[in-house]
């Protein structure tokens, strides 16, 4: 009995396949083969076309297929998403416009003047924050300002419902969904109605809500005959990518930490408590293991600007070159500059406002150049300091919260593949980083497994899942990178308009 795990990233989407009874993936994909476009008509857009995502799901299932796995014996589909975005369609599921996605800025003024109008306290009651630049700005936004698109539009979903709504027919969405959307009412339970009414959103645009894990819906029969499925397959887990991280992490429990970063960098802490920043820097959601018994709430902290600078850096380094500079490269290169990069500073904030900010633009460059000092290893190296500096920044704000953040688990994969990155991570943060070898499109899979019933509880769907490498903190580079952490921090311009 196989289960498939779909992660859907900006950059592009992996998948992976569960053998349930071996306990172990057996295969996985990525596609497309390059990565994914972001369509940015103005200054702070992003968008996607979310039909692609839907082809590049299939291309994914045919990959699989060809590799020889038989994909008749899957029995859930487990989807993990980039969070926060906006998918409208019509009656036949069809998008009526590009989705604007999680890195978009346009509707920051639009969340900020609701909460206003709300009224904080009142906001921070019910959805733990404000709306923000999230999912229910954006509505507000395409109906301020494309009212025929708006009318065209039946349904409201995240990237990750869009995927499932292709396979099954059927528009869905769940209560941590809702969560990441600011439509998620904590003190009641459901769905932020008031929210919705003071924003002059309408309630019929949320499509039907089931829960995290669970039989939620059967693929169609025409999309299993077309993609080599059985009739029988079901989607029975879906969560957005940084609950799902944590979930492939086996970060379940309160004081529990997560982090990655690939496009975006997060830091992800699980509570048991109605938690909230009243500065509205680090975010609330309910998290994957959230049950009506045991409350389990994520705090997230996230920097836009991660692994998208360190591919606009590869490609600036790579200028000249007939091909694109690996990025093994690029980490030997950062490898052979002492910390603190000469003095070279980089403030990683080129992609879009930033929440630790309060939705404000962090002007984002490169301090202290000297031409006759700085080569392309200090600037690789420097780029890597400073998302780590901004992590930082956000992970003392959660730790402010009440989270011990002794202890934080990654994957090792994206920036955490390199070691230098590694050290800087863990010197800055005096945490102890543990490195486990596994991805998102996984976690997928095992939720899958646990939704479908196959696995009695979350612990025996993850498996004996091992830390493959654990990083301490050293004093002596702990306390000079600190120093070189707060002359950074100090230097911070936010725009104040």
């Amino acid at each position: 009995m196989y289960f498939l795990g779909i992660d859907l990233g900006s950059s592009s989407i992996k998948l992976s396949l569960l053998d349930a009874e071996k306990g172990k993936i057996i295969g996985s994909v990525t596609a497309p083969d390059f990565e994914m476009e972001m369509i940015a008509p103005k200054f702070g857009w992003a968008e996607q076309h979310p039909d692609k995502w839907w082809e590049y799901v299939r291309q994914g299932i045919g990959e699989l297929r060809k590799k020889g796995l038989d994909i008749k014996k899957i029995k859930g589909i487990g989807i993990a998403y980039q969070m926060h975005g906006l998918v409208l369609t019509d009656e036949n599921l069809e998008p009526v416009r590009p989705s604007i996605i999680w890195c978009d800025s346009r509707a920051a003024e639009i969340g900020n003047a609701a909460c206003e109008e709300i009224g904080l306290e009142n906001c921070q009651k019910q959805i733990l924050g404000s709306p923000g630049n999230f999912t229910a700005s954006k509505l507000k936004w395409v109906k301020e300002n494309e009212p025929q698109v708006f009318a065209k539009a039946k349904y409201m979903m995240l990237p990750g419902d869009y995927i499932a709504a292709k396979l099954s027919g059927v528009p869905q969405t769940t209560t941590s969904g809702l969560s990441e959307a600011a439509l998620w009412n904590f003190s009641e339970g459901k769905l932020a109605t008031g929210i919705l009414e003071k924003m002059g959103l309408p309630q019929e645009v949320v499509p039907e809500i089931v829960p995290t894990f669970g039989h939620q819906a059967k693929v169609l029969p025409d999309v299993a005959n077309e993609l080599g499925l059985n009739s029988d397959v079901e989607i029975t887990y879906r969560a957005g990518d940084q609950p799902n991280n944590a979930l492939s992490l086996n970060v379940l429990n309160p004081g529990e930490i997560a982090t990655t970063a690939g496009t975006s960098a997060v830091i992800y802490a699980v509570t048991d408590k109605d938690l909230y920043d009243k500065n509205s820097r680090i975010n609330t959601f309910l998290h994957v293991s959230n049950t009506p018994e045991e409350k389990r709430n994520g705090l997230l902290g996230i920097i836009n600007g991660s692994g998208i600078l360190y591919q606009w850096l590869r490609k600036v380094v790579s200028v000249g070159n007939q091909e694109l500079l690996s990025y093994d490269v690029l980490n030997r290169e950062a490898a052979k500059v002492e910390p603190g990069s000469e003095n070279l500073r980089f403030y990683p904030f080129g992609n879009g406002v930033e929440r630790i900010f309060n939705n404000k633009q962090a002007n984002s460059g490169i301090e202290n150049l000297n031409f006759n000092i700085h080569q392309p290893p200090h600037l690789i190296r420097s780029a890597c300091e400073g998302i780590v500096f901004a992590m930082n920044y956000g992970f003392d704000v959660i730790k402010s919260l009440g989270t011990s953040g002794e202890v934080v688990r990654a994957g090792k994969g994206n920036l955490f593949l390199s070691p230098v990155f590694r050290e800087i991570f863990c010197n800055t943060t005096q945490a102890k980083l543990e490195l486990y070898n596994t991805s998102g499109a996984e976690g997928a899979a095992r939720g899958a497994a646990y939704g479908f019933g196959y696995y009695d509880s979350l612990k025996d769907a993850l498996g004996e899942l091992e830390c493959i490498e654990t990083l301490e903190p050293k004093k002596e580079l702990s306390a000079r990178y600190q120093d070189i952490y707060e002359q950074w921090k100090m230097n911070i311009k936010i725009d104040k308009d």
